[in-house]
């Protein structure tokens, strides 16, 4: 008898898929607004190069004609546009149509944010000039864009919304996943891998929306995983753990030195940080008008040797600001350019004084900076960006979805009243084996410790869980 009640007393098992779906769940509920926003505001920003260059083509574009003038000739334009402001660097014409952009700091303008003057590279002559910001040079339409997908343009409060889709959505994906592979797997019927990948059209209503939920939601995968990963690298609490990982781990893009042979400061350039990067320097001392005037006649030098090491492609040429820095020419990130290389040139001698080629990189600050440049739209041009839109479109429809998936979760008694969908069967992690169900209880520690706002909405969501546990209980009571 003792074996017989052995054999059928119940056995801890391999609960994950209801554990995922659980999570799922909530974290889908109560998560999905603020993913919601960063796709709609994410497909705006995915196209938003590609409408720049057109909206803006005034500015970025001119008619070849000719021989150009000098880079030296180009700034000095530029400068006596903007006599009040220090210039801080140049980027040459990558191409025949391009003009070239000459930066300045200017006091007026916010921390990442830059005046660029635009140059028609065969007359010298400006066309115009507009605030650029970050590393990229967004113009102010598409540095509007950037600004609704990553706070709202409320500010720091407005990062916490941009910070918790991110951290959230590589979570609910792969719970998700979890979940279609179990149902997929489970069909008597139409039940290979491959069938992760389409919809089931035979089903009607709730059966068809759920399939199309999961479907598009594998084929979207891939992409969301790689846009939380890098949406979280610029987030403010989770970004400075990955700050300090990548520090720790010797994954921190590197700089190349601009100080000359024997100068007193070190003056390597510093790392940017891409959502909102830039050589703002409001604080700095604006050298003479002879000392900038020298500068500006280095700058054909300085470029000359660039070409010569190799720079051949779009680059940006960072102006000393005093005489114990070198010029320090850089590759810019633009579509088509994988790599990043840089080199520090005295101007006076045209000495390369320090390189930094992009295979020294580390293997994943390179990583980061391709998922950096693809995360922008950039790093293969309107093929990225379509990409990324339809990325964002199916991601839509997988949350409105997720959303309808649950509206018909509401029990049939009251489904001429406004009720909510029912949350999954409740007692999922009890029947759950230990050796399951400890590593989930730890790694959620260190998710949610790494991952601070995973952490603080997982709580409230055991709370609201236990809530409606208890009001469930007390009404079957009464």
């Amino acid at each position: 008898m003792a074996e017989s009640a052995t054999e059928h007393r119940p056995r801890p098992r391999n609960n994950l898929s209801a554990l995922a779906m659980r999570l799922h769940f909530y974290a889908g509920v109560f998560v999905g607004p603020f993913l919601l926003i960063a796709a709609v505001t994410g497909a705006l920003y995915a196209i938003a190069p590609t409408v720049e260059s057109i909206m803006s083509r005034d500015l970025l574009t001119v008619s070849p004609s000719g021989t150009p003038k000098s880079l030296a000739e180009q700034v000095g334009a530029a400068v006596s546009t903007q006599p009040d402001l220090q210039v801080a660097a140049v980027d040459p014409a990558a191409g025949p149509k391009d003009t070239t952009r000459v930066l300045f700091s200017d006091p007026g303008l916010d921390e990442f944010e830059q005046r660029a003057v635009f140059v028609n590279p065969y007359t010298a002559e400006p066309v115009g000039d507009s605030v650029v910001y970050g590393s990229s040079r967004a113009l102010p339409l598409r540095t509007w864009i950037d600004g609704l997908h990553r706070d709202l343009h409320l500010g720091e409060p407005g990062r916490i919304y941009s910070e918790l889709a991110a951290s959230w959505l590589w979570i609910i994906a792969l719970a998700g996943l979890v979940i279609w592979v179990r149902r997929v797997r489970s069909r008597r019927t139409r039940n290979s891998w491959a069938w992760l990948f389409a919809a089931d059209r035979s089903l009607a209503k709730r059966g068809r929306t759920m399939n199309w939920h999961g479907a598009v939601g594998i084929w979207v995968l891939p992409l969301a995983l790689v846009l939380s990963v890098t949406g979280m690298t610029w987030s403010t609490y989770a970004g400075e753990n990955i700050a300090e990982l990548r520090k720790q781990l010797s994954w921190t893009t590197p700089a190349v030195s601009a100080a000359l042979p024997g100068a007193s400061a070190a003056g390597a350039t510093a790392p940017e940080h891409d959502h909102g990067s830039g050589s703002h320097d409001a604080g700095a001392t604006v050298p003479a008008p002879t000392a900038v005037a020298d500068r500006i006649a280095q700058l054909d030098l300085v470029y000359a040797t660039a070409k010569a090491e190799g720079i051949t492609r779009a680059a940006e040429i960072t102006i000393p600001a005093t005489p114990e820095k070198a010029f320090v020419v850089k590759e810019r990130r633009i579509p088509g350019t994988y790599t990043v290389d840089a080199i520090a040139v005295d101007g006076a001698t045209g000495t390369v004084i320090d390189r930094l080629p992009y295979a020294e990189w580390p293997l994943m600050a390179k990583f980061t900076n391709w998922g950096i440049q693809f995360h922008m739209g950039l790093l293969f041009g309107l093929l990225n960006q379509l990409l990324l839109l339809a990325a964002m479109i199916g991601l839509i429809t997988v949350i409105v979805r997720g959303y309808l998936l649950w509206w018909r979760r509401r029990p049939a008694r009251d489904a001429g009243q406004f009720t909510f969908g029912r949350a999954p069967r409740r007692g999922a992690w009890r029947k759950t084996a230990p050796w399951l169900l400890v590593p989930l209880l730890l790694a959620a520690l260190v998710i949610g410790w790494f991952v601070p706002l995973v952490g603080v909405s997982l709580l409230g969501f055991l709370v609201i869980d236990v809530l409606i546990g208890l009001v469930g209980r007390a009404r079957s009571a009464a």
